[in-house]
C-alpha cells in the first residue's frame, strides 16, 4: 500500500511547480549560497529535491557538483526535463532519504520544503532521514533544511493558515486536526494531478519544536545547530523563530 506522500507525488510534478510555496526559490538560494561560502565547486546534495528547483537555480549560478535525490519518479522526470532544457549538468537519482547511498561524500546537504522529513509515518523514520544525511556529509559539512514548526499550532490554526494562503488551482487543505500528544497534523487534502484527475487523500505530518530538532541533530552527529524563522523566499539569519512561523529554518555542521 502506498503512503500518502507517494500517492500525492506519483503524478504531481507540473502542478507542484505552480504551488505558491515554490515561488521563493531564488531568495532561498541566496541564503544557501551564503551558508556554503559561495563555493561553486562544493559537492551539494539536495535531499527530496522534487522537481529540482533548488538544484537548477544553484546550477544556473555556476555550482557544478550538485546531486538531487527523490522518491518520486514523476518529480525526478520533471527535474531532468527542466535541467536538460537549460543545458545544466545535474545528477538526479531515485532513492529514499532514509537510506541515502552515500558515505561522507558531500560538503553540504540541503532539504528544502520538508524534503521528506516530517512526512514519514513514524518519528523513527523521520530520524532515519537525519542520520542518513549525517552519513552523507563530510566532517565539517553543512546541513541546511526547513521543517514544520511545532510552536505554530500552539497559537495558530493550521486550517486557517492553509485557507488564507490557498491559491486557485493548488492543492486544497479541506479539514484537519492537530494532535497535541504526537504533534502530528492529520488532514484531508484535495488536488488535481497532472492528468487533470481530482483526488482526495488523508495526510499526516509531524511538527517539531526547536528543542526536539536540536536533540535529534546532536544525536545524529551534528553540532553548531542554529534555528531561525523560515520566511518564504527570504531566508535570513536575522529572522528569529517565533510561534507565528509556519516553518523553521535549521542549519547544522557535521561533527
Amino acid at each position: 500500500m502506498k503512503q500518502w506522500y507517494e500517492e500525492l507525488f506519483a503524478n504531481y510534478a507540473k502542478k507542484y511547480d505552480k504551488e505558491s510555496f515554490t515561488k521563493g526559490t531564488a531568495g532561498e538560494c541566496d541564503f544557501l549560497e551564503q551558508e556554503i561560502g559561495f563555493n561553486r565547486s562544493a559537492e551539494i546534495l539536495d535531499i527530496g529535491c522534487g522537481t529540482g528547483r533548488h538544484c537548477i537555480e544553484l546550477a544556473s549560478r555556476g555550482y557544478t557538483g550538485i546531486t538531487g535525490i527523490d522518491l518520486s519518479e514523476a518529480q525526478l522526470a520533471e527535474a531532468k526535463r527542466k535541467a536538460a532544457e537549460k543545458k545544466l549538468n545535474i545528477s538526479f537519482m531515485h532513492g529514499d532519504a532514509r537510506a541515502l547511498p552515500f558515505d561522507r561524500a558531500f560538503d553540504a546537504a540541503i532539504m528544502m520544503c520538508e524534503g521528506g522529513f516530517s512526512l514519514m509515518e513514524t518519528d523513527e523514520m523521520n530520524f532515519e532521514i537525519l542520520k542518513s544525511a549525517s552519513r552523507a556529509l563530510k566532517q565539517g559539512g553543512r546541513f541546511i533544511f526547513t521543517t514544520l514548526n511545532g510552536l505554530f499550532p500552539m497559537s495558530n490554526s493550521i486550517e486557517e493558515f492553509c485557507s488564507e494562503n490557498s491559491v486557485e488551482g493548488n492543492a486544497e487543505y479541506v479539514s484537519g486536526s492537530f494532535d497535541l500528544m504526537t504533534f502530528r497534523n492529520h488532514d484531508i487534502t484535495e488536488f488535481e494531478d497532472d492528468d487533470g484527475v481530482k483526488k482526495t487523500i488523508a495526510t499526516s505530518q509531524r511538527y517539531y519544536i526547536p528543542s526536539e530538532i536540536t536533540w535529534l541533530l546532536k544525536t545524529a552527529g551534528f553540532r553548531d545547530i542554529e534555528i531561525f524563522g523560515a520566511r518564504l523566499g527570504s531566508f535570513s539569519r536575522s529572522d528569529t523563530l517565533t510561534r507565528d512561523d509556519f516553518e523553521m529554518l535549521v542549519t547544522a555542521v557535521r561533527g
